[in-house]
């Protein structure tokens, strides 16, 4: 299943499980964003890790969001991205 579908349906459990990790701001970002994804594609998610965020959080919201969705989740905080695009990712991404 294309992972903009996925998101269309599980929007709001996305949203409820970023909001019992140290995380906020989970936007999307790359090819379910600009709608160039495909079956097995990824879904893309920027988020800013909170004051006391640890390398759990992050991992453990990337497994429960693979469960929950039953797709591939990438991510990724700024501070992950590249420099020569961070700019470009950041102005483009939209909240889930």
């Amino acid at each position: 299943m294309r992972p903009s579908v996925v998101l269309d349906v599980k929007r709001s459990a996305i949203r409820e499980a970023a909001s019992r990790f140290r995380v906020a701001n989970p936007p999307i970002f790359d090819s379910v964003l600009h709608g160039t994804d495909q079956d097995g594609s990824d879904l893309d998610l920027l988020v800013d890790a909170l004051p006391g965020a640890t390398l759990f959080d992050l991992g453990g919201l990337q497994a429960e969001l693979e469960s929950l969705l039953g797709i591939h989740v990438d991510l990724l905080t700024p501070a992950d991205l590249p420099p020569k695009f961070r700019a470009k990712v950041l102005t483009e991404a939209r909240p889930v």
